[in-house]
């Protein structure tokens, strides 16, 4: 019988989680409303887009999905709404720390440069985190789909603002394309300005991304990281170096990399050794956010209460938050489960 404690009162990191793909949808139909935004009618219809990613038509469809979304974040104010309310949702669903990831890069054309995108970014978070007295914090992601250049710039920006809320250096979009080894020296730039790494691996690509991003990119957090577990040598690795991978289940589903919740490896990783952090991904486009990725470890992969409670703490250990905000979330882990 699953216990009848509820996972959004278990206190718990949130490290996946994409800007755009963080908005509610009835602010992507305000938005698209107020700029006159066509969007497809899979953003419309209420219910979340049937998608499978794992082929080039379907990466493309996908991604278009989510440029008409950042198509209705136009001005300085639809990105404090949509931080403040990326903020509620996850206080509501017991997120005590959030690490949100952007590409500034991607909003600079509409905020006036990427200097200035950054600055309203790191804004709109410092002030959304005193209303909601949610801890957040942003991981500036390059792109792998653009000039390994670029990311050194991104980088160097990053490490600019460490003290203005970035942790984080991350490298998102299909990592099919391109090679880990080629962005090195922009994680180079980032890990000697003190922030972690954290780019994207082992989704749409085997195990030998994950191992690339160890390898080629000291990475300290595997953004997914999931097919993983199709390596037990990697698996050891990850588990040896302490290693967190932020696995997002519903996306994995949702995109195709497994056809059903129960396909998706978490028992694996977590008998293995290897710390995990659930994250949502992008509820906009996957329909749903991060307490239901705990619901769904309980209800297809049999994960107790003791385990969920561990699972949250490998996420606040996982996580850039400082020391007293990581024993308060562990303290709070405790009391759930004696509650």
């Amino acid at each position: 019988m699953l216990s009848a404690r509820d996972v959004r009162l278990l206190p718990k990191a949130h490290l996946h989680l994409h800007f755009t793909g963080s908005m509610r949808p009835s602010t992507l139909l305000e938005l698209a409303d107020k700029y006159g935004v066509h969007l497809p009618e899979a953003l419309t219809s209420g219910e979340p887009p049937k998608l499978r990613a794992t082929d080039e038509r379907g990466w493309f469809r996908f991604q278009r999905l989510y440029d008409a979304a950042r198509a209705c974040l136009r001005e300085p104010e639809d990105i404090r709404r949509l931080v403040r309310e990326a903020a509620e949702e996850d206080v509501r669903d017991g997120s005590g720390w959030l690490e949100i990831q952007v590409d500034p890069t991607s909003y600079a054309p509409m905020l006036g440069g990427l200097i200035p995108a950054l600055e309203i970014i790191l804004d709109a978070v410092d002030s959304a985190s005193r209303e909601t007295g949610l801890g957040m914090r942003v991981v500036v992601a390059a792109n792998r789909m653009k000039h390994p250049l670029d990311a050194r710039t991104l980088a160097r920006l990053a490490v600019r603002y460490a003290d203005r809320g970035v942790v984080g250096f991350g490298l998102s979009n299909d990592e099919r394309r391109g090679m880990a080894r080629d962005f090195d020296r922009a994680f180079a730039i980032a890990r000697e300005g003190g922030l972690l790494a954290a780019p994207h691996g082992g989704e749409l690509t085997g195990p030998a991304s994950v191992r690339d991003c160890l390898d080629d990119l000291r990475a300290s957090r595997i953004g997914h990281g999931v097919r993983a577990a199709e390596d037990p040598r990697l698996l050891r690795k990850l588990a040896e170096k302490g290693v967190t991978c932020e696995v997002c289940p519903a996306s994995n589903v949702a995109l195709g990399v497994y056809e059903k919740p129960e396909d998706v490896p978490l028992r694996t990783l977590y008998d293995a050794g290897v710390p995990m952090a659930l994250g949502a991904d992008d509820p906009l486009l996957f329909g749903s956010r991060l307490a239901a990725q705990y619901e769904l470890a309980r209800r297809h992969h049999g994960f107790t209460d003791a385990e969920l409670a561990e699972l949250a703490r490998q996420s606040v250990r996982g996580s850039a938050a400082p020391d007293d905000v990581q024993a308060k979330l562990l303290t709070g882990i405790g009391h759930w489960l004696e509650g």
